[in-house]
């Protein structure tokens, strides 16, 4: 598009002050201390769409936090886009492995981003990745080349579950009614390799509770005649992998997309260095299901994995006690054809049923979703893939991601629309980890070739 790139370049400074301002503040949806935090945030959203073009904003409440919604409407005859992205950030613990702190954004060179990145929560997930849009915007607004019409629908709870969109889209038909549905809450292979996005796994989380005695005990003078919950915790949640690292819960892979050989081939052509995967997160050695690769691990199979456990005494020196619970958070990454729900269900009749006795099981689900595959032979796909072919000189590869994105499948769902998901993001960028980061490169080339998206997307639609 004529003037993008010196556009930026003009802008670049307030681009990223911009961005920085809005990385200050923090936007935690899971800790309602934070709830005057992301209000503020999703005010300061409103603003920057009023300033880049759209012509009507509104913070829509919620139950919970507020629904960001804004439109650029310049003909009903064109095509409308919806842009979906999240204001809200996962919280930052543990913070004493922060190098900078998480809500004072610093911008650092690193060997992957020798130009800078910018280290700070929700720098790339997701307050980075949707800025980009709207800066986007702003420059085809005020370059007079928007060539079709842009909804914005920006949520505050995605890292909780996206708890009231589903209501407020359910609600909103109408309102956002689209063409197409362009999302930037992913990743590309590399900054020379681009890759699109094509797949999501499904999400089932849950918290479990064991319970036994009534008290905390004595280990003295009870240890050995009564059941320990954090040691039957340990068992059953060992029990849920065999030897070769398959999830032993009746009924779990009975829907599972099995893939062809054909297209698991096709998978093994994108860059990847094994060496490099673990030099990257400091371990010797993968591991996972036995018969994949790690990227088809990461990709197209099923997971479980603890994302966090407790119980009895923590602090520092000793206390010697069994203690009367044990508890830990699970989530179960899901691929094409597995229901969520059903997988919850299955998930809790078999930790109930392989509870010792002596221990009371509690299943308390918390969120989920199912997986998305998009087609590569959708007029959206076609306009992302000529956009990146523009701005990075090449074809970029179709890729299935590891990630879960649950309100993909609700869009397609109710708003009958296909949702073309344009990540600049990379794996080293530690989103939902201490001293996330995104490079000030990735920042700037989604500006780029986001306007792109448009003008194919509307020269296809035609």
């Amino acid at each position: 598009m004529q003037n993008i790139q010196s556009y930026i370049q003009t802008h670049k400074d307030r681009f990223l002050s911009e961005l920085i301002e809005l990385l200050k503040i923090p936007s935690i949806s899971a800790d309602s201390a934070y709830k005057n935090d992301v209000l503020k945030t999703a005010k300061q959203v409103k603003i920057s769409l009023e300033k880049a073009g759209c012509d009507l904003v509104e913070i829509c409440k919620t139950e919970g936090h507020p629904i960001v919604y804004g439109e650029k409407i310049i003909d009903a005859s064109l095509p409308t886009v919806l842009v979906y992205g999240h204001y809200d950030v996962q919280p930052p613990d543990p913070l004493d492995l922060w190098t900078s702190p998480p809500f004072e954004p610093v911008i650092k060179s690193t060997k992957i981003h020798p130009e800078g990145a910018i280290f700070a929560r929700g720098a790339c997930d997701d307050k980075g990745q949707m800025y980009m849009h709207v800066k986007a915007l702003e420059f085809m607004t005020s370059t007079n080349q928007l060539p079709c019409n842009v909804k914005f629908m920006i949520e505050g709870e995605e890292e909780v579950g996206s708890v009231n969109l589903s209501k407020f889209v359910k609600a909103n038909h109408d309102k956002l009614k689209n063409d197409v549905i362009l999302i930037s809450d992913t990743g590309m292979i590399s900054k020379e390799t681009p890759s699109i996005t094509t797949g999501l796994r499904g999400l089932s989380y849950v918290e479990v509770e064991v319970t036994g005695p009534n008290r905390d005990l004595h280990s003295g003078l009870y240890g050995g005649a009564v059941a320990n919950p954090i040691n039957s915790l340990a068992k059953m949640i060992a029990s849920l992998h065999d030897e070769n690292n398959h999830i032993t819960i009746p009924g779990f892979y009975d829907k599972v997309e099995e893939l062809s050989n054909e297209e698991r081939s096709q998978m093994s052509k994108a860059p990847f260095s094994l060496e490099n995967y673990k030099a990257a997160i400091d371990i010797e050695d993968v591991h996972g299901e036995k018969g994949f690769s790690t990227n088809e691990r990461n990709s197209i199979r099923p997971t479980l994995d603890v994302n966090g456990i407790w119980g009895g005494y923590t602090g520092e020196g000793a206390k010697t006690v069994i203690a009367s619970k044990a508890f830990a958070k699970i989530s179960m990454r899901l691929v094409p054809n597995q229901d969520w729900e059903e997988i919850t269900q299955l998930f809790k009749a078999h930790f109930e049923n392989i509870a010792p006795k002596g221990v009371k099981v509690k299943v308390k689900p918390h969120h989920g979703g199912q997986g998305y595959v998009t087609p590569i032979d959708s007029i959206g796909y076609q306009a992302a893939s000529k956009a990146y072919e523009d701005s990075f000189g090449k074809t970029p590869i179709p890729q299935r991601s590891g990630g879960s994105i649950p309100i993909v499948s609700l869009f397609e769902q109710e708003l009958k629309s296909k949702t073309i998901l344009m990540g600049f993001g990379l794996d080293s960028d530690a989103i939902h980890s201490p001293n996330e980061h995104f490079g000030i490169w990735n920042y700037l080339k989604g500006i780029e070739t986001i306007p792109l998206f448009y003008k194919y997307f509307t020269e296809l639609s035609r």
